[in-house]
């Protein structure tokens, strides 16, 4: 059996997949912010420092695998959302608790 080199799957390894990577980003940030939202929010009713604690220990025992992960052609996207819900995450709790 022999593939065709103009099928379907033919390898363009100098393409990058825009759409479908901007969509995970998208996705992988939404779903990224709300769930840190969340957890911080509960964490910060408990205490706000207990909040900030648990969040920096999260993030910076994550860095190192995420930074050798940065170039693998998917999950790149992955991170680069996961990296954008953090951030908003973050905001929306401090953003919550100076307002409330």
């Amino acid at each position: 059996m022999r593939q065709e080199p103009d099928g379907p799957y033919r390898a363009q390894p100098d393409s990058v997949p825009w759409v479908a990577g901007c969509t995970v980003v998208v996705l992988v940030a939404v779903l990224g912010a709300v769930a840190v939202y969340a957890f911080g929010a509960a964490l910060a009713a408990v205490h706000p420092l207990l909040a900030v604690a648990v969040n920096l220990v999260a993030a910076i025992g994550v860095a190192p695998t995420a930074w050798r992960w940065r170039f693998t052609p998917v999950v790149r996207w992955v991170l680069a959302g996961a990296a954008i819900g953090v951030v908003a995450g973050w905001l929306a709790v401090i953003v919550e608790e100076l307002s409330g």
